[in-house]
């Protein structure tokens, strides 16, 4: 299967280097010669991390044996195409302890592990704790661009890589991950540079993310444990590179902006829902230290618990409160298509789930690649409903215009004047 999800027919070849002790299944098109994919047979690596469908520590870590993909990454999560790796670096992101691209976290083991136990007790600083944040950290990032890519943000939608295996995109970009960076405390940000500076260069500018201490609690907390923090700031790449089309320029007014940060909580309030119904979703409780979280309000279907609507707008004082909107209206829409078209446990990584939060999913990474530059609240709502249009010829459309409309974005809202009211044919 393409990355577009159509079908070819392919030559299968199986490559074995036993010096490098690789042996992989590659699939090649039958007319063109391209390679399409690629599947790896060696099944060692193994990582003991928080779940991306976790939020935080308080839920418990797994240990993930495998967890990447290999249409995604084909080249596994440690190899960026010349060099093969026994730490947190690979071709998608190379995640360190602060400015020192050097301190990443080795193998606890030979064959990929990376079995380090975080102990809530002992200071962030501790050597088991470093390795624990800086392992979580390279996992998240990679399972986001896995995720992600298998919904469009590939090589051609101008994500990041050090080697773009397919066509597409400039490589030599991969995410470099700053874990307890010493330049902030109780935040976190992602930087979005173009992918290329001039359209001539063939090597790309990697996106740059800082996660800090949290200071609300003793011992302080590490952001890079906190997964809803980390898919948000991956997410700030992602929509970075795809609005405008990498040029990284295209969010740049204070609404769009905004819109930027409500995307960001909404990948991470999709990542970590598990099954119908949509419930509640908060961000940042666990840095905070427990008592509150970094949000006003829970996103909620329930007006009574989150009673933001389009005119709400007018009231916010930054970009993040302007972000609160946009993500609790996008919760709704996530909510509503999985009411109407179920929920799949397997949407993660299967892209052809008809379910609604596969639905949910592409029509929001379709949506940023369709709106114009520096989009607004009604922009970025009509992408989406145009991504319906392109991708499902407008199948859920009514179910997404009576999401947005119970937010007060119904089809005459303007200038965040609510309306409630939707399309006659609906």
């Amino acid at each position: 299967m393409n990355p577009d999800n159509t079908a070819s027919l392919v030559h299968v070849v199986q490559v074995q280097n036993v010096e490098k002790d690789d042996w992989f299944e590659a699939f090649v098109d039958a007319h063109l010669g391209n390679f399409i994919s690629a599947i790896s047979f060696a099944s060692n690596a193994g990582y003991r991390v928080l779940p991306v469908t976790k939020q935080d520590p308080t839920q418990g870590f797994d240990f993930l044996t495998d967890p990447q993909d290999s249409e995604a990454s084909p080249l596994g999560w440690h190899d960026d195409g010349t060099t093969k790796t026994t730490d947190t670096s690979g071709n998608n992101v190379i995640a360190y302890l602060d400015s020192d691209q050097s301190a990443t976290a080795s193998q606890s083991s030979e064959g990929l592990i990376f079995n380090y136990t975080h102990n809530p007790d002992l200071s962030p600083k501790v050597q088991v704790n470093m390795d624990a944040a800086r392992t979580n950290v390279f996992y998240i990032i990679n399972t986001v661009h896995d995720i992600a890519y298998r919904y469009g943000f590939t090589e051609a939608g101008f994500n990041f890589q050090n080697t773009n295996v397919k066509a597409g995109g400039v490589g030599g970009d991969r995410v470099t991950a700053s874990v307890q960076s010493s330049l902030g405390t109780d935040n976190a940000n992602f930087q979005t540079p173009p992918e290329w500076v001039l359209s001539s260069d063939i090597s790309g500018q990697s996106g740059h993310m800082n996660m800090y201490l949290w200071t609300g609690s003793d011992p302080n907390r590490d952001g890079g444990l906190a997964n809803d923090i980390v898919t948000h700031e991956m997410t700030h790449g992602i929509t970075g590179r795809m609005t405008g089309g990498g040029t990284a320029r295209c969010l740049s007014i204070t609404e769009s902006r905004g819109l930027g940060e409500g995307w960001s909580d909404a990948m991470a309030d999709w990542m970590e829902q598990t099954s119908a119904p949509i419930v509640d979703y908060s961000v940042g409780t666990w840095v905070n230290g427990g008592d509150y979280f970094i949000r006003s309000k829970p996103y909620s279907t329930n007006p009574r618990v989150n009673p933001y609507t389009y005119s709400t707008v007018l009231e916010a004082i930054e970009v993040h409160e302007i972000g609160e909107v946009w993500a609790n209206m996008l919760h709704n829409v996530h909510a509503q298509l999985v009411d109407a078209f179920g929920f799949s446990q397997t949407a993660r990584n299967d892209p052809t789930s008809t379910s609604g939060s596969a639905v949910f999913l592409h029509l929001f990474l379709d949506g940023l690649a369709l709106q114009h530059c520096n989009p607004d609240f009604l922009a970025a709502r009509d992408a989406i409903i145009q991504a319906d249009h392109n991708r499902y010829s407008g199948a859920h459309t009514c179910v997404i215009w009576k999401a947005f409309a119970r937010s007060g974005m119904g089809v005459n809202a303007a200038d965040f004047i609510d309306d409630f009211g939707i399309p006659s044919g609906c």
